[in-house]
């Protein structure tokens, strides 16, 4: 994730696939409900013009073995009843190179996809 942040600014003119453009790049934070906590730097949020989104954040207590999760999120009122891998392929692929996750990781493909 690291990596990504220092990329966001070159990256936020990047297509996100299609013919959608980044329209944002943020480092999210969480507050807790519950205790009004605040944990910064969780992730970050790349946005399409079109309203599809990215994110990336680490999950896992310790600073080795983290799992690196990645969401995928596409708006669209018409396309349901395309494959939900094809509709995603182009995030797939901007989600890749902005990250070079396979390079970083050495893996050609994730180990789990829900």
């Amino acid at each position: 994730v690291a990596c990504i942040r220092q990329r966001k600014a070159v990256v936020s003119t990047q297509s996100t696939g299609g013919d959608s453009k980044t329209a944002s790049c943020v480092n999210f934070s969480y507050c807790d409900p519950v205790t009004g906590d605040q944990a910064a730097n969780q992730g970050i949020v790349f946005t399409s013009d079109k309203g599809s989104r990215v994110i990336f954040r680490l999950s896992g207590t310790g600073s080795t073995g983290a799992t690196i999760r990645i969401y995928l999120e596409y708006y669209t009122r018409s396309e349901l009843s395309r494959n939900v891998r094809e509709i995603l392929q182009p995030l797939v692929a901007f989600a890749l190179s902005v990250s070079d996750i396979a390079a970083i990781t050495s893996r050609g493909e994730p180990t789990v996809i829900t």
